[in-house]
Protein backbone atom coordinates (compact mmCIF):
# COMPACT_ATOMS: atom_id res chain seq x y z
CA UNK A 1 0.00 0.00 0.00
CA UNK A 2 1.40 3.64 -1.00
CA UNK A 3 1.47 4.44 3.14
CA UNK A 4 3.14 1.39 4.25
CA UNK A 5 6.02 2.59 2.51
CA UNK A 6 6.47 5.34 5.11
CA UNK A 7 6.34 3.36 7.81
CA UNK A 8 10.02 2.00 9.52
CA UNK A 9 11.14 -1.49 9.79
CA UNK A 10 11.79 -0.49 13.34
CA UNK A 11 9.76 2.04 15.15
CA UNK A 12 10.73 5.69 16.07
CA UNK A 13 10.08 4.62 19.71
CA UNK A 14 12.19 1.77 20.02
CA UNK A 15 15.71 3.21 18.01
CA UNK A 16 15.21 6.50 20.28
CA UNK A 17 15.34 4.13 23.39
CA UNK A 18 18.73 3.03 22.72
CA UNK A 19 20.97 5.89 24.36
CA UNK A 20 23.57 4.95 21.91
CA UNK A 21 21.50 6.71 19.35
CA UNK A 22 20.31 9.59 21.17
CA UNK A 23 23.61 11.47 20.56
CA UNK A 24 26.70 10.84 18.60
CA UNK A 25 29.97 11.62 19.93
CA UNK A 26 31.26 14.79 20.21
CA UNK A 27 34.20 14.71 16.71
CA UNK A 28 32.29 11.76 15.84
CA UNK A 29 33.12 11.84 11.59
CA UNK A 30 30.14 12.91 9.73
CA UNK A 31 28.25 10.42 6.93
CA UNK A 32 26.16 11.77 4.21
CA UNK A 33 23.17 10.00 3.29
CA UNK A 34 20.52 10.34 -0.07
CA UNK A 35 17.58 8.69 -0.07
CA UNK A 36 14.89 8.27 2.62
CA UNK A 37 13.36 4.85 1.95
CA UNK A 38 14.22 1.88 4.50
CA UNK A 39 17.45 0.80 3.30
CA UNK A 40 18.94 4.49 4.60
CA UNK A 41 16.60 4.50 7.70
CA UNK A 42 18.64 0.89 8.54
CA UNK A 43 21.81 2.62 7.31
CA UNK A 44 21.26 5.65 9.68
CA UNK A 45 20.65 3.30 12.46
CA UNK A 46 23.32 1.22 12.33
CA UNK A 47 25.42 4.04 11.42
CA UNK A 48 24.16 6.09 14.24
CA UNK A 49 24.91 3.11 16.57
CA UNK A 50 28.52 2.80 15.48
CA UNK A 51 29.32 6.26 16.29
CA UNK A 52 29.56 8.07 13.10
CA UNK A 53 27.37 11.48 12.95
CA UNK A 54 24.70 11.46 9.93
CA UNK A 55 23.03 13.88 7.83
CA UNK A 56 20.12 12.56 5.50
CA UNK A 57 19.15 14.50 2.28
CA UNK A 58 15.76 13.87 1.26
CA UNK A 59 13.69 15.87 -0.64
CA UNK A 60 10.93 16.29 1.97
CA UNK A 61 12.51 16.49 5.22
CA UNK A 62 9.88 17.43 7.18
CA UNK A 63 7.66 14.44 6.28
CA UNK A 64 10.57 11.93 6.40
CA UNK A 65 12.56 13.28 9.64
CA UNK A 66 10.43 11.46 11.99
CA UNK A 67 11.14 7.92 10.67
CA UNK A 68 15.35 8.44 11.39
CA UNK A 69 17.19 8.32 14.80
CA UNK A 70 16.30 11.70 16.92
CA UNK A 71 20.28 12.20 16.43
CA UNK A 72 20.30 12.25 12.58
CA UNK A 73 20.18 15.41 11.20
CA UNK A 74 17.18 15.39 8.54
CA UNK A 75 17.89 18.56 5.74
CA UNK A 76 17.20 18.85 2.20
CA UNK A 77 20.00 17.22 -0.66
CA UNK A 78 21.82 20.54 -1.20
CA UNK A 79 22.83 20.95 2.58
CA UNK A 80 23.49 17.36 3.06
CA UNK A 81 26.05 17.03 0.91
CA UNK A 82 28.06 19.96 1.80
CA UNK A 83 30.20 18.59 4.65
CA UNK A 84 30.48 14.80 4.49
CA UNK A 85 33.16 13.28 3.01
CA UNK A 86 31.67 9.99 2.81
CA UNK A 87 27.86 10.29 0.74
CA UNK A 88 25.47 7.05 0.75
CA UNK A 89 23.62 6.78 -2.47
CA UNK A 90 20.42 5.20 -1.58
CA UNK A 91 18.48 5.61 -4.58
CA UNK A 92 17.45 3.90 -7.10
CA UNK A 93 19.60 4.13 -10.80
CA UNK A 94 16.58 5.94 -12.52
CA UNK A 95 17.02 8.56 -9.85
CA UNK A 96 20.40 8.86 -10.61
CA UNK A 97 20.17 11.96 -12.94
CA UNK A 98 18.18 13.86 -10.71
CA UNK A 99 21.65 14.36 -8.15
CA UNK A 100 23.30 15.90 -11.63
CA UNK A 101 22.62 19.31 -9.89
CA UNK A 102 24.68 18.12 -7.03
CA UNK A 103 27.70 17.61 -9.00
CA UNK A 104 29.68 20.86 -8.09
CA UNK A 105 29.40 19.96 -4.04
CA UNK A 106 30.00 16.50 -4.84
CA UNK A 107 33.28 17.05 -6.77
CA UNK A 108 36.05 15.08 -4.34
CA UNK A 109 33.94 13.36 -2.30
CA UNK A 110 33.18 9.27 -1.55
CA UNK A 111 30.22 8.10 -3.19
CA UNK A 112 28.88 4.45 -2.26
CA UNK A 113 26.36 2.98 -4.01
CA UNK A 114 24.25 0.60 -2.05
CA UNK A 115 21.48 0.09 -5.39
CA UNK A 116 20.97 -2.82 -6.74
CA UNK A 117 19.22 -3.86 -9.77
CA UNK A 118 16.20 -6.42 -10.69
CA UNK A 119 16.92 -8.94 -12.93
CA UNK A 120 15.21 -7.43 -15.67
CA UNK A 121 17.53 -4.57 -15.47
CA UNK A 122 20.65 -6.36 -14.82
CA UNK A 123 20.22 -8.05 -18.21
CA UNK A 124 18.99 -4.96 -19.62
CA UNK A 125 22.37 -2.75 -19.03
CA UNK A 126 25.28 -3.43 -19.83
CA UNK A 127 27.03 -1.28 -17.25
CA UNK A 128 26.67 -1.82 -13.38
CA UNK A 129 25.14 1.00 -11.37
CA UNK A 130 27.95 1.69 -10.06
CA UNK A 131 29.48 2.47 -13.14
CA UNK A 132 26.95 4.15 -14.10
CA UNK A 133 26.87 6.24 -10.79
CA UNK A 134 30.87 6.91 -12.16
CA UNK A 135 29.95 8.27 -15.30
CA UNK A 136 27.69 10.69 -13.85
CA UNK A 137 29.84 12.13 -11.23
CA UNK A 138 33.65 11.72 -12.85
CA UNK A 139 34.85 14.12 -10.16
CA UNK A 140 33.82 11.41 -7.28
CA UNK A 141 35.61 8.53 -5.79
CA UNK A 142 32.90 5.69 -6.87
CA UNK A 143 32.90 2.74 -4.16
CA UNK A 144 30.39 -0.35 -4.33
CA UNK A 145 29.42 -1.68 -0.97
CA UNK A 146 26.25 -3.19 1.41
CA UNK A 147 24.42 -3.89 -1.85
CA UNK A 148 24.53 -7.45 -0.31
CA UNK A 149 23.58 -6.32 3.40
CA UNK A 150 19.96 -5.94 3.69
CA UNK A 151 17.92 -4.11 6.11
CA UNK A 152 17.07 -5.97 8.80
CA UNK A 153 20.38 -6.86 8.89
CA UNK A 154 21.68 -3.48 9.46
CA UNK A 155 19.23 -3.14 11.80
CA UNK A 156 19.79 -6.20 13.98
CA UNK A 157 23.23 -6.76 13.63
CA UNK A 158 25.61 -9.03 11.46
CA UNK A 159 25.09 -11.48 14.11
CA UNK A 160 21.93 -12.60 12.66
CA UNK A 161 23.16 -11.98 8.92
CA UNK A 162 25.58 -12.17 6.67
CA UNK A 163 28.94 -10.95 7.97
CA UNK A 164 30.26 -9.88 4.39
CA UNK A 165 30.52 -6.75 2.86
CA UNK A 166 31.84 -7.32 -1.14
CA UNK A 167 33.92 -3.99 -1.84
CA UNK A 168 35.07 -2.72 -5.20
CA UNK A 169 36.47 0.50 -6.48
CA UNK A 170 38.95 2.39 -8.71
CA UNK A 171 40.40 4.32 -5.51
CA UNK A 172 42.36 2.50 -3.42
CA UNK A 173 42.10 5.33 -0.95
CA UNK A 174 38.16 5.65 -0.81
CA UNK A 175 38.48 1.79 -0.72
CA UNK A 176 40.21 1.84 2.33
CA UNK A 177 38.10 4.38 3.84
CA UNK A 178 34.81 2.38 3.64
CA UNK A 179 36.55 -0.67 4.81
CA UNK A 180 37.19 1.00 7.99
CA UNK A 181 33.62 1.86 7.90
CA UNK A 182 32.51 -1.65 7.40
CA UNK A 183 35.17 -2.68 10.27
CA UNK A 184 33.50 0.37 12.47
CA UNK A 185 30.00 -1.20 11.77
CA UNK A 186 30.63 -4.57 12.79
CA UNK A 187 30.96 -6.64 9.68
CA UNK A 188 33.36 -7.63 7.52
CA UNK A 189 35.02 -6.24 4.54
CA UNK A 190 35.92 -8.21 0.98
CA UNK A 191 37.73 -6.24 -1.20
CA UNK A 192 36.57 -7.40 -4.52
CA UNK A 193 39.11 -5.37 -6.88
CA UNK A 194 38.03 -2.17 -9.27
CA UNK A 195 34.83 -0.80 -10.00
CA UNK A 196 34.67 -3.22 -13.19
CA UNK A 197 33.62 -6.37 -10.73
CA UNK A 198 30.51 -4.20 -9.53
CA UNK A 199 28.92 -6.13 -12.27
CA UNK A 200 29.04 -9.36 -10.26
CA UNK A 201 28.79 -7.95 -6.93
CA UNK A 202 25.49 -6.43 -8.13
CA UNK A 203 24.14 -9.86 -9.31
CA UNK A 204 25.01 -11.68 -6.01
CA UNK A 205 21.75 -11.04 -5.02
CA UNK A 206 19.79 -11.80 -7.71
CA UNK A 207 21.02 -15.46 -7.17
CA UNK A 208 18.12 -17.70 -5.79
CA UNK A 209 20.59 -20.91 -3.66
CA UNK A 210 23.17 -21.01 -5.89
CA UNK A 211 24.69 -23.77 -4.35
CA UNK A 212 21.50 -25.53 -3.81
CA UNK A 213 20.68 -25.76 -7.94
CA UNK A 214 22.47 -29.36 -8.46
CA UNK A 215 21.69 -30.87 -5.27
CA UNK A 216 17.81 -29.68 -5.43
CA UNK A 217 17.57 -31.02 -9.15
CA UNK A 218 19.26 -34.70 -7.72
CA UNK A 219 16.87 -35.04 -5.06
CA UNK A 220 13.95 -34.29 -7.09
CA UNK A 221 14.70 -36.12 -10.07
CA UNK A 222 15.69 -39.26 -7.42
CA UNK A 223 12.09 -38.90 -5.68
CA UNK A 224 10.28 -38.38 -9.31
CA UNK A 225 12.31 -41.88 -10.45
CA UNK A 226 11.36 -43.58 -6.78
CA UNK A 227 7.82 -42.52 -6.61
CA UNK A 228 6.91 -44.23 -9.99
CA UNK A 229 8.17 -47.43 -9.27
CA UNK A 230 6.94 -47.47 -6.12
CA UNK A 231 3.43 -46.23 -7.96
CA UNK A 232 4.48 -49.44 -10.28
CA UNK A 233 4.58 -51.78 -7.81
CA UNK A 234 2.29 -50.67 -4.93
CA UNK A 235 -0.65 -49.11 -6.73
CA UNK A 236 -0.78 -50.38 -10.83
CA UNK A 237 0.16 -54.06 -10.81
CA UNK A 238 -2.23 -54.32 -8.26
CA UNK A 239 -4.79 -52.66 -10.61
CA UNK A 240 -4.21 -54.27 -13.97
CA UNK A 241 -3.51 -57.46 -12.40
CA UNK A 242 -6.16 -57.85 -9.77
CA UNK A 243 -8.14 -55.75 -10.22
CA UNK A 244 -7.53 -53.74 -6.57
CA UNK A 245 -8.04 -50.31 -6.33
CA UNK A 246 -5.30 -48.83 -4.64
CA UNK A 247 -4.66 -45.53 -5.85
CA UNK A 248 -5.71 -44.37 -2.33
CA UNK A 249 -2.32 -44.90 -1.01
CA UNK A 250 -0.79 -42.26 -3.35
CA UNK A 251 -0.88 -39.51 -0.89
CA UNK A 252 0.86 -40.80 1.98
CA UNK A 253 1.48 -44.50 2.07
CA UNK A 254 3.88 -44.42 -1.83
CA UNK A 255 5.54 -40.92 -0.63
CA UNK A 256 6.55 -43.02 3.08
CA UNK A 257 7.96 -45.84 1.00
CA UNK A 258 9.79 -42.87 -1.75
CA UNK A 259 11.29 -40.64 1.00
CA UNK A 260 13.53 -43.42 2.80
CA UNK A 261 14.96 -44.62 -0.81
CA UNK A 262 15.74 -40.93 -1.84
CA UNK A 263 16.85 -40.02 1.91
CA UNK A 264 19.59 -43.13 2.02
CA UNK A 265 20.98 -42.79 -1.99
CA UNK A 266 21.97 -39.12 -0.77
CA UNK A 267 23.40 -40.05 1.98
CA UNK A 268 25.57 -42.48 0.15
CA UNK A 269 25.87 -39.82 -2.77
CA UNK A 270 27.64 -37.44 0.10
CA UNK A 271 30.31 -40.43 0.75
CA UNK A 272 30.59 -41.89 -2.60
CA UNK A 273 32.95 -39.13 -4.08
CA UNK A 274 35.24 -39.28 -1.12
CA UNK A 275 35.98 -43.01 -2.26
CA UNK A 276 36.20 -42.08 -5.42
CA UNK A 277 38.94 -39.56 -4.81
CA UNK A 278 40.95 -41.47 -2.25
CA UNK A 279 40.62 -44.60 -5.67
CA UNK A 280 42.11 -41.65 -7.86
CA UNK A 281 44.73 -40.56 -5.49
CA UNK A 282 46.11 -44.39 -5.00
CA UNK A 283 45.83 -44.80 -8.72
CA UNK A 284 47.87 -41.47 -9.44
CA UNK A 285 49.96 -42.29 -6.34
CA UNK A 286 50.11 -38.03 -6.10
CA UNK A 287 47.72 -35.63 -4.67
CA UNK A 288 49.24 -33.30 -6.44
CA UNK A 289 47.21 -33.60 -9.67
CA UNK A 290 43.49 -31.88 -9.80
CA UNK A 291 39.90 -34.20 -9.57
CA UNK A 292 38.22 -33.96 -12.60
CA UNK A 293 35.57 -31.04 -12.62
CA UNK A 294 32.64 -33.47 -12.53
CA UNK A 295 34.30 -34.49 -8.82
CA UNK A 296 35.53 -31.63 -7.83
CA UNK A 297 31.90 -30.36 -7.97
CA UNK A 298 30.31 -32.93 -6.69
CA UNK A 299 32.51 -32.86 -3.36
CA UNK A 300 31.75 -28.96 -3.01
CA UNK A 301 27.78 -30.38 -3.20
CA UNK A 302 28.32 -33.06 -0.42
CA UNK A 303 26.68 -30.63 2.52
CA UNK A 304 23.55 -29.25 0.54
CA UNK A 305 23.18 -33.04 -0.26
CA UNK A 306 23.54 -34.05 3.49
CA UNK A 307 21.25 -31.97 5.01
CA UNK A 308 18.47 -32.84 1.88
CA UNK A 309 19.12 -36.32 3.17
CA UNK A 310 18.12 -35.17 6.91
CA UNK A 311 14.87 -33.25 5.54
CA UNK A 312 13.87 -36.44 3.57
CA UNK A 313 14.77 -38.68 6.55
CA UNK A 314 12.65 -36.45 8.94
CA UNK A 315 9.46 -35.99 6.49
CA UNK A 316 9.89 -39.77 6.47
CA UNK A 317 9.45 -39.63 10.49
CA UNK A 318 6.82 -37.56 9.98
CA UNK A 319 4.74 -39.52 7.67
CA UNK A 320 5.46 -42.33 9.54
CA UNK A 321 3.86 -40.98 12.61
CA UNK A 322 1.09 -40.18 10.62
CA UNK A 323 0.16 -43.73 8.82
CA UNK A 324 -2.05 -45.10 12.23
CA UNK A 325 -4.38 -42.26 11.83
CA UNK A 326 -5.56 -43.31 8.14
CA UNK A 327 -8.84 -44.62 7.74
CA UNK A 328 -7.59 -46.57 5.62
CA UNK A 329 -5.24 -48.45 8.18
CA UNK A 330 -8.28 -48.36 10.51
CA UNK A 331 -10.50 -50.87 8.31
CA UNK A 332 -7.38 -52.88 7.37
CA UNK A 333 -7.03 -53.40 11.37
CA UNK A 334 -11.03 -54.07 11.94
CA UNK A 335 -10.88 -56.43 8.84
CA UNK A 336 -7.69 -58.20 10.24
CA UNK A 337 -8.99 -58.69 13.34
CA UNK A 338 -12.78 -59.98 11.96
CA UNK A 339 -10.46 -62.82 9.51
CA UNK A 340 -9.00 -63.79 13.32
CA UNK A 341 -12.39 -64.01 14.99
CA UNK A 342 -13.57 -66.04 11.78
CA UNK A 343 -10.14 -68.73 11.99
CA UNK A 344 -11.09 -69.20 15.47
CA UNK A 345 -7.59 -67.38 16.30
CA UNK A 346 -7.18 -66.08 19.97
CA UNK A 347 -3.78 -65.30 19.81
CA UNK A 348 -1.76 -63.82 17.12
CA UNK A 349 1.93 -63.48 17.58
CA UNK A 350 4.81 -64.21 15.17
CA UNK A 351 8.06 -63.97 17.07
CA UNK A 352 10.73 -63.27 14.01
CA UNK A 353 8.36 -60.35 12.64
CA UNK A 354 8.12 -58.88 16.46
CA UNK A 355 11.78 -58.80 16.82
CA UNK A 356 12.74 -57.49 13.01
CA UNK A 357 10.07 -54.93 13.37
CA UNK A 358 11.42 -53.81 17.15
CA UNK A 359 15.46 -53.68 15.74
CA UNK A 360 14.22 -52.15 12.10
CA UNK A 361 12.80 -49.34 14.20
CA UNK A 362 15.42 -48.73 16.79
CA UNK A 363 18.08 -48.79 13.85
CA UNK A 364 15.72 -45.79 12.02
CA UNK A 365 16.10 -44.00 15.39
CA UNK A 366 19.75 -44.14 15.54
CA UNK A 367 20.40 -42.96 12.16
CA UNK A 368 17.93 -40.52 12.29
CA UNK A 369 19.71 -38.91 15.14
CA UNK A 370 23.00 -39.50 14.14
CA UNK A 371 22.02 -37.47 10.75
CA UNK A 372 20.78 -34.64 12.88
CA UNK A 373 24.20 -34.62 14.47
CA UNK A 374 25.45 -34.12 11.29
CA UNK A 375 22.49 -31.44 9.88
CA UNK A 376 23.35 -29.52 13.49
CA UNK A 377 27.10 -29.71 12.80
CA UNK A 378 26.93 -28.18 9.33
CA UNK A 379 25.30 -24.63 10.31
CA UNK A 380 27.96 -22.19 10.31
CA UNK A 381 27.58 -21.04 13.82
CA UNK A 382 28.46 -24.47 15.59
CA UNK A 383 31.08 -25.29 12.30
CA UNK A 384 32.98 -22.59 13.55
CA UNK A 385 33.22 -23.85 16.49
CA UNK A 386 34.77 -26.80 15.99
CA UNK A 387 38.10 -27.38 14.93
CA UNK A 388 39.59 -29.26 12.26
CA UNK A 389 39.41 -33.16 14.01
CA UNK A 390 36.33 -32.63 15.74
CA UNK A 391 34.88 -31.22 12.64
CA UNK A 392 36.25 -34.30 10.52
CA UNK A 393 35.25 -36.36 13.32
CA UNK A 394 31.31 -35.49 13.19
CA UNK A 395 30.83 -35.34 9.73
CA UNK A 396 33.43 -38.21 8.17
CA UNK A 397 32.92 -40.75 11.41
CA UNK A 398 29.57 -40.02 12.56
CA UNK A 399 28.74 -39.58 8.75
CA UNK A 400 29.79 -43.14 7.82
CA UNK A 401 28.05 -44.47 11.44
CA UNK A 402 25.05 -42.76 9.87
CA UNK A 403 25.49 -44.50 6.85
CA UNK A 404 26.23 -48.22 7.85
CA UNK A 405 22.80 -47.68 10.85
CA UNK A 406 20.83 -46.78 7.68
CA UNK A 407 21.81 -49.72 5.80
CA UNK A 408 21.35 -51.86 8.80
CA UNK A 409 17.71 -50.51 8.41
CA UNK A 410 17.14 -51.07 5.45
CA UNK A 411 18.59 -54.79 5.98
CA UNK A 412 16.14 -55.13 8.60
CA UNK A 413 13.28 -53.89 6.67
CA UNK A 414 13.76 -56.19 3.44
CA UNK A 415 14.63 -59.16 5.82
CA UNK A 416 13.86 -62.18 4.09
CA UNK A 417 11.54 -60.30 1.34
CA UNK A 418 14.17 -59.99 -1.35
CA UNK A 419 13.74 -63.58 -1.40
CA UNK A 420 10.03 -64.34 -2.01
CA UNK A 421 8.98 -64.70 -5.11
CA UNK A 422 5.41 -63.00 -4.49
CA UNK A 423 7.69 -59.39 -3.61
CA UNK A 424 8.74 -58.93 -7.48
CA UNK A 425 5.91 -57.63 -8.72
CA UNK A 426 5.93 -57.21 -12.38
CA UNK A 427 9.14 -58.76 -12.33
CA UNK A 428 10.60 -55.63 -10.56
CA UNK A 429 12.45 -56.12 -7.29
CA UNK A 430 11.52 -54.31 -3.96
CA UNK A 431 12.71 -50.80 -3.83
CA UNK A 432 14.76 -51.67 -1.17
CA UNK A 433 17.22 -53.50 -2.86
CA UNK A 434 17.79 -51.21 -5.13
CA UNK A 435 18.89 -48.59 -2.79
CA UNK A 436 21.63 -51.19 -1.34
CA UNK A 437 23.39 -51.07 -4.40
CA UNK A 438 25.86 -47.33 -3.66
CA UNK A 439 25.79 -47.27 0.04
CA UNK A 440 27.11 -51.80 0.25
CA UNK A 441 29.69 -50.42 -2.54
CA UNK A 442 30.65 -47.59 -0.25
CA UNK A 443 31.21 -49.61 2.78
CA UNK A 444 33.51 -52.14 1.51
CA UNK A 445 35.55 -49.89 -0.43
CA UNK A 446 35.68 -48.01 3.03
CA UNK A 447 37.04 -51.76 4.69
CA UNK A 448 39.48 -52.27 1.75
CA UNK A 449 41.03 -48.34 2.78
CA UNK A 450 41.19 -49.69 6.20
CA UNK A 451 43.66 -52.30 5.48
CA UNK A 452 46.93 -51.67 6.52
CA UNK A 453 48.52 -52.20 3.12
CA UNK A 454 46.56 -49.59 1.63
CA UNK A 455 45.97 -47.08 4.50
CA UNK A 456 49.54 -46.64 5.04
CA UNK A 457 50.01 -45.60 1.60
CA UNK A 458 46.76 -43.37 1.71
CA UNK A 459 48.01 -41.66 4.57
CA UNK A 460 51.48 -41.01 2.89
CA UNK A 461 50.06 -39.74 -0.49
CA UNK A 462 47.86 -37.37 1.53
CA UNK A 463 51.33 -36.17 3.46
CA UNK A 464 53.01 -35.16 0.52
CA UNK A 465 54.55 -38.77 -1.13
CA UNK A 466 54.51 -39.39 -4.68
CA UNK A 467 54.89 -42.47 -6.56
CA UNK A 468 57.15 -41.44 -9.09
CA UNK A 469 58.37 -37.99 -7.66
CA UNK A 470 61.49 -36.43 -5.78
CA UNK A 471 59.53 -36.22 -2.68
CA UNK A 472 59.75 -39.54 -0.74
CA UNK A 473 59.83 -40.53 2.76
CA UNK A 474 58.74 -43.32 5.31
CA UNK A 475 55.80 -42.77 7.51
CA UNK A 476 55.74 -42.49 11.20
CA UNK A 477 55.31 -46.58 12.76
CA UNK A 478 52.99 -44.43 15.30
CA UNK A 479 49.47 -45.71 14.61
CA UNK A 480 48.24 -42.07 16.29
CA UNK A 481 49.35 -40.52 13.28
CA UNK A 482 47.91 -42.52 10.95
CA UNK A 483 44.60 -41.99 12.68
CA UNK A 484 45.08 -38.44 12.79
CA UNK A 485 45.56 -38.20 9.28
CA UNK A 486 42.20 -36.15 7.35
CA UNK A 487 40.87 -38.20 5.25
CA UNK A 488 38.62 -37.05 1.80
Amino acid sequence: MPGEMDKPLISHHLVDSDGSLAEPPSGAPKVGILGSGDFARSLATRLVGSGFSVVVGSRNPKRTAGLFPSSTQVTFQEEAVSSPGVIFVAVFREHYSSLCGLSDQLTGKILVDVSNPTEQEHLRHRESNAEYLASLFPTCAVVKAFNVISAWTLQAGPRDGNRQVPICSDHPEAKRTISEMVHAMGFMPLDMGSLASAREVEAMPLRLLPAWKVPALLALGLFVCFFAYNFTRDVLQPYVQESKNKFYRLPVSVVNTTLPCVAYVLLSLVYLPGVLAAALQLRRGTKYHRFPDWLDHWLQHRKQIGLLSFFCAALHALYSFCLPLRRSHRYDLVNLAVKQVLANKSHLWVEEEVWRMEIYLSLGVLALGTLSLLAIASLPSIANSLNWREFSFVQSTLGFVALVLSTLHTLTYGWTRAFEESRYKFYLPPTFTLTLLVPCVIILAKGLFLLPCISRRLAKIRRGWEKDGAVKFMLPTDSVLTEKTSHV
